[in-house]
């Protein structure tokens, strides 16, 4: 799965979420798809991106995100290390 794959479905999961998706109102989610995918790109590469500041999230809702990400890595077959390393990186 790409990072473009792994985004796509991440970002349905978040969109489909009733407390998260309120912060998605009026959000530009092409330019937010892409710089998702740069943010997962980055991860897979072993960098740290903040892939959702700006949005005014709690610690709590950034947590549930990285779970979102965690179950979508999960479901591509992402050895453990990588999902551990990508959460990090995209949910600090």
């Amino acid at each position: 799965m790409t990072p473009e794959e792994i985004v796509h479905r991440w970002l349905r999961l978040v969109t489909a979420d009733a407390e998260l998706s309120p912060y998605l109102i009026g959000v530009d989610r092409v330019r937010l798809a892409g710089h998702l995918t740069a943010s997962v790109t980055a991860a897979l590469a072993g960098e740290s991106a903040d892939a959702w500041a700006g949005l005014g999230l709690s610690e709590a809702q950034h947590r549930r995100i990285g779970d979102y990400l965690v179950g979508v890595c999960w479901a591509a077959d992402l050895p453990e290390e990588r999902i551990a390393q990508v959460r990090r990186a995209v949910t600090r």
